[in-house]
């Protein structure tokens, strides 16, 4: 009872989400929307008994593309009217492709599109992240351990070509800040009227005296 209770809970959320991508005039409504299909489809994979499925759900869509979604979304200014145009010739495209995947819903709402029975979840089984981390860890330990290695010296890789030395920009010497005297960053001036407040052995340290 509370299986189907969630079934229909989570399908429910999906469709709502969906309709909120569809039909939302803001695309930040549409990410939103994503964002709600994808945490309740993640709730489906787990009530399936796929928890590895549902936790990357979450941690790769919902805490990583959607987010950076949200954040180019919040930050380049968007002409929704130029969005809105040009969009008819597409409809008989769109018309089609709708078709074909309500077709494919009906079918496997029926049953008759590959006559495949209801999967079953054996309680007995290990969970699906357990024995994923048990052959991943044991007989694909190497070839595990050598693909961390390359996407670390990529990692290195992009953030020293990032990183380079650059002589036409200004760079702060966090050293010669620190261990600097307070004589040579604060000076006491008493400057009579009319010379101004620019002392004369400032000048030509970065700042021009004013005539």
């Amino acid at each position: 009872m509370i299986p189907d209770l969630l079934f229909l809970l989570f399908s429910a959320g999906i469709l709502a989400g969906g309709a909120l991508v569809a039909l939302g005039k803001n695309p930040m409504v549409g990410i939103l929307g994503m964002l709600l299909a994808f945490l309740n489809g993640s709730g489906l994979f787990i009530l399936l008994g796929a928890e590895f499925l549902g936790l990357l759900l979450i941690m790769v869509y919902v805490g990583a593309v959607a987010v950076m979604f949200l954040f180019v979304l919040m930050t380049i200014d968007i002409d929704f009217a130029a969005l809105r145009e040009g969009w008819a010739p597409y409809l008989p495209l769109g018309l089609v492709t709708v078709g074909g995947l309500a077709t494919l819903l009906i079918l496997a709402v029926q049953g008759t599109a590959l006559n495949v029975g209801t999967p079953v979840v054996n309680p007995e089984a290990p969970q699906n992240v357990v024995a994923l981390g048990q052959v991943l860890f044991t007989q694909y330990a190497v070839p595990f351990q050598i693909a961390g290695l390359l996407l670390l010296v990529a990692m290195v890789g992009a953030i020293g070509l990032t990183h380079r030395p650059r002589r036409d920009i200004k760079r702060q010497d966090v050293t010669a800040q620190v261990t600097r005297k307070r004589s040579e960053a604060v000076v006491l001036t008493n400057p009579a009227t009319g010379k101004g407040a620019y002392p004369d052995h400032w000048v030509g340290k970065g700042v021009e005296k004013k005539r």
